[in-house]
């Protein structure tokens, strides 16, 4: 067994990871054919080429034009249940799946429909695939308050069952974090955790702010922490995890190449990290291979492998029983890779 065929067997739990920019290419081009005045590509080949991106500002703009393709419940359903399909395939066991519900509902989709279309997908994927899926409701920034407040209100409102998690998403440039400081106060007043998107495209000024004023339990990319000691010590201090996205790190132009990643130097000052794919068809990536790279380049073993997959474990809203099943296979399948090589 080659370590690409060890990582791919491998159970694991996804934490950063975009609902519908995970759509397939073929999900995608199927929605584009339905929708074709939204002007994406209603092609496998050329997505290829329309998911190549300029900068941060670019991804956003291309990703928008994805959401628009997203018309009512049954796309929003077919697209939750076929993202699950594809986590199966990819041994993703549990996955806490960032949901922008303020994207669809501002576009006409009820918002009961919506939340019904995504709670049918999750107990079908779980029943049918063995895919636990939970879901972050995502404030998109570059939207302001107004979808602060939506996305609050179906979050402490109309709380689906899924839901653990309340975040932040969009553009950080020019979208300060105290803003959205109410809204998370009031998620994490009904007992959701904060996991904010923070110190991808700016500085680590604004991973304090998601600390201090968001109260984030875990951060979303994290990459800017490497320029400040004393924030990687807080955060290793204060078990604040790092949702890692390696590749989507380089297509988005937030780190120059995955040479230059900074994942060693995150871990060399003891924060834990989750390695995640975040919009893996966008990025032409999926978690294998984060893991894959993840593994060159922090020097991982198989063994190590499995520790990297139970930390993702450890740090997930899964429930005790959840991540204790969890660990469990990831430890007998490394145990069983090991007797196997001899």
């Amino acid at each position: 067994m080659t370590s690409a065929d060890f990582i791919a067997g491998l159970p694991k739990a996804e934490l950063h990871v975009h609902h519908i920019g995970s759509a397939s290419p073929r999900i995608v081009a199927e929605l584009a054919a339905r929708h074709p005045a939204a002007g994406v590509p209603a092609s496998e080949e050329l997505l290829a080429d329309y998911f190549t991106f300029q900068d941060f500002g670019h991804f956003i703009q291309v990703y928008l034009s994805v959401v628009d393709l997203i018309r009512d419940a049954e796309d929003v359903r077919m697209l939750t249940y076929e993202i699950a399909r594809d986590m199966a395939e990819h041994t993703i066991r549990y996955a806490e799946l960032t949901i922008t519900p303020y994207s669809s509902v501002h576009r006409g989709i009820a918002a009961e429909a919506f939340l019904e279309a995504i709670e049918d997908a999750r107990v079908a994927a779980e029943r049918d695939l063995g895919v636990m899926l939970r879901w972050c409701f995502d404030i998109p920034g570059e939207a302001g308050i107004p979808s602060a407040e939506l996305t609050a209100h179906l979050a402490t409102e109309m709380t689906p069952p899924g839901l653990v998690s309340f975040g932040l998403g969009g553009p950080e440039i020019g979208v300060p974090r105290a803003q959205f400081k109410p809204f998370f106060d009031q998620a994490r007043a009904i007992g959701l955790h904060s996991v904010p998107h923070a110190g991808e495209t700016t500085g680590p000024d604004t991973i304090w702010d998601a600390i201090t004023l968001l109260g984030a339990e875990r951060i979303g990319h994290g990459t800017s922490s490497v320029r400040d000691p004393e924030l990687l010590a807080y955060l290793a201090e204060n078990r604040i995890a790092l949702e890692v996205c390696p590749t989507s790190n380089v297509a988005t132009r937030a780190v120059a190449s995955i040479a230059e990643h900074p994942l060693p130097d995150m871990v060399k000052a003891g924060v834990i990290v989750t390695i995640n794919s975040d919009d893996p068809p966008m990025f032409s990536t999926d978690i294998n291979r984060e893991y894959a790279i993840a593994a060159e380049l922090l020097d991982l073993d198989e063994i190590q492998l499995g520790g990297l997959a139970k930390d993702a474990v450890e740090v997930s809203f899964a429930p005790p029983e959840v991540k204790l099943a969890l660990r469990t296979e990831i430890d007998s399948y490394v145990a069983g890779y090991l007797v196997a090589q001899g």
